[in-house]
């Protein structure tokens, strides 16, 4: 399926300026940014802020520096800062500058850190943690939750008036702070909103390892995701594949799972959405899940056909810790490889659902090992004992190992709820 979009539309927001604009929160880490357009005057800028006295001088800089990087005239600002970090500054200065005038593009970037990754299909997914996009608090450490995966979201958590906010917090978030050894996906709006097509736009030069694409419901989804997402790739001269994963939260994305999986070299998971799915077929969700279990297998199965990973909904009740253990237990027994987290607390328990046991990390090395054994003496047939090794036995066993040797969570500090705002 071939999708139409003209680039200069997305302009279409910058067409129309206003007179007063206001961006951010008056929330720790962030800071609230007024902006105001004068006939004469320059530029004024107006600072309250509860590290004034240590970083005031340095929080003025950058407002200055980015207003000049912006090309501004003529407007006066009012800022009231709670210990935010430059590149959550320079995003909210842009946020309110894209709605008062025309701004050179590609508006105010922070400095890039050092080495932005590339993501491996098979690499373990077993927790992918969502955090709101328009939330720079809860971003900055996040790479030290231990999650497999984290989700900055640009669509349910992002309410329509903040999204442009958001989608440049989340740009400069991707491209200044560190997420550890987590993976870095983008959820953005679903097609076929200019929202969308917005989100591509400001996000994908910020070089995200997986798009999430929202309620996905056909192989034509895929094929017009793929041709805007190559077509802003080429224009930021990105080195390296943005993959893709797709989110299937209605019946008719769950009958057409199977073409939904092969739509796509980019995909590396089907992921199930539980919530918009229930809401989809009328029915109630239970702890249990027994109104989405078909569903759940469904794609499951269109998932392993594809040879893509299956990734199971979140749990929602943040404080039933018994009831996630068992959740994650029957998804691993289905064959799910993870699970979605809302919460940094889910985490652990989690992963040591899915962590193998001693026996079966021992057992995989000794299969490991028979079978690069076999490999080295150019024999085509590897056996342990008695027992063939097939392809199929190798591979689990080296999921097993990678799970084994790369368990984030073990080195890293509990979280519990006592300590996540600390």
């Amino acid at each position: 399926m071939k999708f139409d979009f003209d680039d200069n539309e997305l302009k279409k927001n910058e067409e129309i300026f206003l007179d007063f604009a206001v961006s951010g929160r008056d929330q720790k880490g962030d800071l609230l940014v007024e902006g105001e357009r004068r006939q004469k005057g320059g530029v004024s800028i107006e600072i309250a802020s509860s590290v004034k006295a240590m970083f005031g001088a340095r929080i003025e800089d950058v407002v200055h520096q980015s207003l000049q990087m912006l090309n501004a005239e003529n407007v006066h600002f009012r800022i009231k800062d709670n210990g935010a970090l430059d590149h959550v500054i320079m995003a909210r200065v842009e946020a309110v500058a894209r709605q008062l005038w025309a701004i050179p593009e590609p508006g105010v970037l922070p400095q890039v850190r050092a080495g932005i990754s590339s993501s491996a299909k098979d690499r373990p997914r077993r927790t992918r943690l969502y955090l709101p996009g328009n939330n720079p608090d809860i971003m900055l450490n996040a790479g030290l939750f231990g999650a497999d995966c984290i989700i900055l979201d640009l669509e349910d958590s992002v309410a329509q008036n903040d999204k442009w906010p958001a989608r440049i917090l989340v740009r400069n978030s991707l491209l200044a702070v560190d997420f550890g050894s987590s993976e870095k996906i983008v959820r953005v709006n679903p097609l076929p909103t200019t929202n969308f097509a917005i989100d591509l736009e400001l996000v994908v030069p910020a070089a995200p390892d997986v798009l999430l694409i929202p309620k996905c419901e056909s192989a034509g989804d895929l094929q017009a995701v793929e041709q805007m997402l190559a077509f802003y790739e080429k224009r930021a001269e990105l080195t390296n594949e943005i993959m893709l994963m797709p989110l299937i939260e209605t019946a008719q994305g769950v009958l057409n799972a199977a073409e939904i999986a092969a739509a796509s070299e980019r995909n590396v998971a089907l992921c199930f959405g539980a919530e918009d799915f229930t809401a989809d077929i009328g029915a109630e969700r239970t702890p249990e899940g027994k109104e989405s279990f078909v569903a759940r297998n469904l794609i499951l199965l269109a998932a392993k056909a594809a040879g893509l990973q299956a990734l199971d909904t979140v749990y929602s009740d943040v404080e039933d810790t018994d009831g996630l253990t068992a959740s994650t237990r029957e998804a691993m027994a289905l064959g799910f490889d993870g699970k979605g987290v809302i919460h940094p607390g889910q985490i652990e328990p989690i992963h040591r659902v899915f962590a193998p046991t001693q026996q079966q990390v021992d057992y995989a090395r000794k299969l490991v090992a028979a079978i690069e054994e076999a490999e080295e003496k150019g024999m085509g047939v590897a056996t342990l004992g008695t027992k063939m090794i097939d392809a199929p036995v190798v591979v689990r066993a080296r999921r097993i190992l990678t799970l084994a040797e790369g368990d984030a969570f073990k080195s890293l500090p509990q979280v519990t709820r006592e300590n996540k705002d600390e």
